[in-house]
């Protein structure tokens, strides 16, 4: 049996996992990425383990998820914002010429959608739309359990989204656009502005849970911006499911019911929406990056 290798990227931690035919995860291992030693220094301890522990029993292949932008063609980190110093960084060939295996790269959001569309709670469905929430925004639209990349590998990039135009953006990204309105550490700099004090995006669903008003009036704004960011996909692309995952969503699901509600306000065909919630977890990165590899 040939085994595949799938790379998890991420701006905190770097995880890789021995996967078998079905994806299923034999192995892992973890690192802390420490970002600003650069991509090099940081990947030689993961490729290390893989050469070390896996390529004796017969390697397929490696999938790569990583936060983009990226140049999916090429398998280039263009400018991820959590992955500062890595810009223009080529993460497939330097892995390709490392481990001698075929590699293939996508983003991380991308990855995870695919692990939901072909193992997930999406299984079956002929169009997903996957969208995380978490330290930010991204989506993938997943079409016969294949990647839409687009033309510019920048498919699914709902971040720029432009929901309030005139309202708070970040990180470079544009005025008004859904990850300035609903990722964590937005909800977390609202709240700190309205409530006078540094507040980290836990303690908000906290107070949320325990009815503070003001909370609420935020936490309210946050599902009605999705709902906003949701409708505009369906109508769009309209997709057969909607998966909704990443750790706002996945630690707060008293969440999901009003997200629906909202959506279904705001579209044609209310019936026909289907929204469902995440079910692989923290190891989707590492199954649906083995999923590039066929």
């Amino acid at each position: 049996m040939k085994y595949i290798v799938g790379i998890d990227i991420g701006g905190t931690n770097i995880r890789a996992a021995l996967l078998d035919e079905e994806r299923n995860i034999l192995d892992k291992i973890k690192i802390k990425n420490e970002v600003s030693k650069g991509p090099e220094y940081n990947l030689d301890k993961i490729i290390n383990y893989i050469n070390t522990n896996w390529k004796s029993k017969g390697i397929k292949g490696i999938g790569v998820g990583s936060p983009g932008p990226l140049d999916i063609k090429t398998g280039t980190i263009l400018k991820a914002p959590n992955l500062i110093g890595w810009d223009n960084f080529n993460v497939k060939k330097y892995i390709e010429n490392k481990t001698e295996s075929k590699i293939r790269v996508n983003n991380d959001a991308n990855v995870a959608g695919l692990a939901e569309a072909m193992i997930g709670c999406a299984k079956g469905a002929e169009s997903v739309f996957y969208i995380t929430v978490s330290t930010g925004v991204g989506g993938a639209l997943i079409i016969n359990n294949k990647i839409v990349n687009g033309a510019n590998s920048f498919a699914g990039e709902i971040c720029n989204l432009i929901i309030n135009e005139d309202k708070y953006s970040h990180s470079g990204l544009v005025q008004g656009g859904l990850e300035g309105q609903c990722s964590g550490p937005n909800i977390a700099r609202k709240a700190s502005e309205v409530l006078g004090r540094s507040i980290e995006t836990p303690e908000v669903f906290e107070l949320y849970k325990n009815n503070n008003e003001e909370i609420k009036v935020l936490v309210d704004e946050l599902c009605e911006n999705l709902s906003k960011g949701i409708s505009n996909i369906i109508s769009v692309v309209d997709p057969e499911v909607i998966v909704l995952g990443g750790s706002v969503i996945l630690y707060n699901q008293s969440l999901i019911e009003i997200i629906i509600e909202k959506v279904k306000e705001k579209v044609i065909n209310k019936d026909k929406v289907d929204i469902r919630v995440a079910k692989i977890g923290d190891d989707a990165g590492l199954r649906g990056a083995g999923f590039l590899i066929e």
